[in-house]
């Protein structure tokens, strides 16, 4: 891959419970896929999931510094902008703005999930059920043959 991060995006419920178990495994597959590689994680920051997903993705950062956590945030007004993003810069390495300011404010998270997608090299997710955003953005990984990892394939029929 040369110089470039390899872009892994997370996705799940956000009633997600966690488990020592599912850390296990998500650390366990960072360390498989990314290694000592560059790699931004692309977190969306609302729910359980992603909560766990940015626990797990600073853990593994302290023993991998060539990963960064970068937030991809859906929303790029004013108000959010004042209310939400300073936090998130002391958070976050960076913080990324797809280009979907023509798209309604209702769908925002919907596209940004989209964008997570499209630029990901890898998915790794916490799929249980077929129906919400987060399986809708597993969905559109898979269609466009990104690699997908469901932390919860041991337990569920999803076929990610």
């Amino acid at each position: 891959m040369g110089d470039k991060a390899m872009i892994i995006s997370f996705f799940g419920h956000s009633n997600l419970l966690y488990t020592a178990d599912v850390e296990y495994k998500l650390l366990s597959v960072l360390e498989e896929t990314v290694g000592n590689k560059k790699a931004d994680f692309y977190l969306g920051g609302y729910g359980a999931f992603d909560a766990f997903a940015y626990s797990c993705c600073k853990k593994y950062k302290q023993s991998h510094p060539n990963s960064s956590l970068v937030f991809v945030t859906p929303y790029i007004t004013s108000e959010y902008q004042n209310n939400h993003l300073e936090n998130l810069r002391n958070l976050y390495d960076s913080i990324v703005y797809p280009n979907i300011e023509d798209k309604p404010l209702k769908f925002a998270i919907t596209y940004r999930n989209k964008y997570m997608s499209e630029a990901s090299d890898f998915v790794i997710a916490y799929i249980t059920h077929s129906y919400g955003g987060a399986y809708q953005a597993v969905n559109h990984a898979k269609r466009k043959g990104k690699v997908i990892f469901n932390l919860a394939n041991s337990s569920c029929s999803i076929p990610f």
